[in-house]
């Protein structure tokens, strides 16, 4: 999940990196409320590149990829600035600088953060919108919501577990206390008209990179952007949208680095397919439906993969060890069939059950039919203890087809 959502940061934010800020609706799924696509709207921006943007925005990505170099992390000057906010002072000092100027190559409003500017606390209070409890009978309304709260949990569910996994210290967060802060913050955002919210892996990322060490990191980046709306709207106005689409660039590479691919293919293809599958599908949809192939597909790995090692059968000559191991379903009747039925006359079977966790019925029956027919072909069998009572109960009945092991 985490690089499926890394490989996004970077082909969303390329338009935005090169100047081409035309529309920002659906930038987190594969198509676009314009009709585009990734791929189509960066072959798009490739004609309408923005020299100064460009510039701030390669300029932006060296300075991240500069503070990351452990020359740089030893000097104290560098830990005391966070290199996204060296990013952001640079791209307004840049940016002010052609303005000032009056040059033909400074940004246009378009290619700056823009958020509302209050004048005073009336035109505040007007960006506020309170519900409209008449439509609280509406049908639409309770589909609309049980919809956004299933998949604001199930999101904020799958990216804890994903922040977990960056946490140096290798804490894990409570996941009810979570859930039950966004329905609490839920609540309260909706009353004063604000948008649904949930953990998000791309800001909680952001806080690990910038050396976050507890929870009160979240609450302080809120406190910060509160504090920044309210008091400096303005210079947040200068930010030019390029270096922040470096910041995520540079934090979408983090989530998808060659070595990390390069480590999960050499786990083995039952690891690497699911891992592809899981970050083509986020790619090529959205988080959530991205993640749900990507289940099904780690799941039918599972189930391959639990198929073809449960069952164990070595030999030497005409003696026989058939080891069963995890859990031997139904699935794995056809290959317990065909190994017993191929054992030839006058041989000696071990078949060891010690390391089974769980034995379907259906392979106890097929157990069974053997053990009753072994003796036409003078087969001596002999079952390993097993703790399954009815895997037991098979040899009561054959004293002999087989021998009980002691």
């Amino acid at each position: 999940m985490l690089s499926g959502i890394g490989v996004i940061l970077i082909l969303k934010q390329l338009p935005h990196l090169i100047g081409y800020d035309r529309d920002f609706s659906g930038d987190e799924t594969f198509v676009q409320f314009d009709s585009n696509n990734t791929f189509t709207e960066l072959i798009r921006s490739v004609n309408h590149i923005t020299p100064l943007a460009l510039g701030i925005g390669v300029l932006s990505v060296a300075i991240l990829v500069l503070w990351e170099r452990p020359a740089f992390k030893k000097k104290k000057i560098f830990k005391f600035f966070p290199g996204p906010l060296v990013v952001v002072i640079a791209g307004i000092g840049i940016q002010a600088f052609f303005q000032t100027a009056g040059s033909r190559i400074s940004l246009n409003p378009n290619q700056l953060v823009s958020l509302p500017v209050a004048s005073d606390f009336a035109s505040f209070a007007g960006f506020f919108m309170f519900p409209k409890w008449e439509y609280l009978g509406n049908l639409r309304v309770w589909t609309a919501g049980l919809t956004i709260a299933v998949i604001a949990s199930l999101e904020t569910l799958l990216g804890i577990e994903a922040v977990d996994k960056l946490d140096p210290n290798n804490r894990r967060t409570p996941a009810n206390r979570e859930l039950k802060a966004q329905g609490v913050g839920n609540m309260v955002s909706g009353l004063l008209g604000g948008l649904p919210l949930t953990s998000v892996i791309v800001r909680s990322s952001a806080n690990v990179e910038a050396g976050a060490k507890s929870k009160f990191s979240a609450i302080l980046h809120g406190f910060l952007i509160l504090s920044s709306v309210l008091f400096i709207p303005g210079l947040l106005n200068k930010i030019p949208l390029s270096a922040l689409a470096a910041i995520l660039i540079v934090t979408g590479y983090k989530l998808v680095k060659p070595s990390m691919l390069k480590e999960i293919y050499q786990k083995g293809l039952d690891q690497f397919v699911p891992f592809v599958v899981t970050m083509v599908a986020i790619l090529l949809s959205d988080l959530l439906t991205g993640i749900l192939i990507g289940t099904v597909v780690a799941l039918f790995s599972l189930i391959r993969s639990n198929f073809k090692s449960a069952v164990m059968v070595v030999h030497d000559e005409n003696k026989y060890l058939g080891r069963f191991r995890k859990d031997i379903s139904f699935l794995n009747k056809p290959i317990v069939k065909e190994k017993l039925e191929s054992v030839p006359a006058d041989a000696y079977v071990m078949i060891d059950l010690t390391r089974a966790d769980f034995i379907d019925q259906d392979i106890i029956d097929v157990v069974n039919e053997f053990l009753h027919h072994a003796h036409l072909k003078n087969i001596r069998v002999e079952i390993k203890k097993s703790r399954f009572k009815s895997v037991h109960q098979l040899v009561h009945d054959q004293p002999a087809a087989s021998e009980q092991a002691a």
